[in-house]
């Protein structure tokens, strides 16, 4: 399959993968967060479930000057969560794909999707994420979500009638 193919393929199966979750658990409407000394990634949905899934950064994108930083260069992000961008670069490197394999790039956010749908599709993740942190949108995969109902604190039970 060529490149542009792969790409094509991967973003369709990305969005198929993002329509299923949202249809589940409302992905897009969720409130989000990472933990990177644990590896996972916790969405509170707005019916009151807790998703947690194992995590990747893919990379981050300065939406202030339209650059993209592979999390594989990214000294703020944990090593353990830059495996499946790093396999990007491997796969970069085998290609001779200069764009897989460069650790800055001046590039769209249409383009970051792609590296994320590239990085689901051969990493076998479960979906992709951008959650915005400033000005900064992360660009993540995800392994396969556990939902829990979420805890209730005594103080915000209703009073019984």
């Amino acid at each position: 399959m060529e490149h542009h193919e792969l790409i094509a393929a991967s973003l369709e199966e990305l969005q198929i993968k993002t329509e299923t979750h949202d249809r589940l658990w409302h992905l897009t409407e969720s409130e989000w967060g990472v933990d990177q000394d644990e590896g996972v990634l916790e969405f509170a949905t707005p019916a009151g479930l807790i998703v947690t899934c194992k995590v990747q950064i893919i990379g981050t994108y300065d939406t202030t000057n339209s650059t993209w930083l592979w999390s594989w260069d990214n000294r703020s992000i944990e090593p353990a969560l830059t495996e499946d961008a790093s396999k990007l670069r491997e796969y970069g490197q085998a290609h001779d794909l200069e764009e897989l394999t460069t650790r800055k790039l001046d590039i769209t956010e249409e383009k970051c999707w792609e590296f994320t749908a590239l990085a689901c599709k051969l990493c076998e993740a479960q979906g992709g994420y951008r959650g915005p942190a400033g000005t900064t949108m992360v660009f993540m995969t995800f392994g396969e979500p556990r939902l829990e109902a979420s805890p209730i604190a005594p103080d915000d039970v209703p009073p019984a009638q």
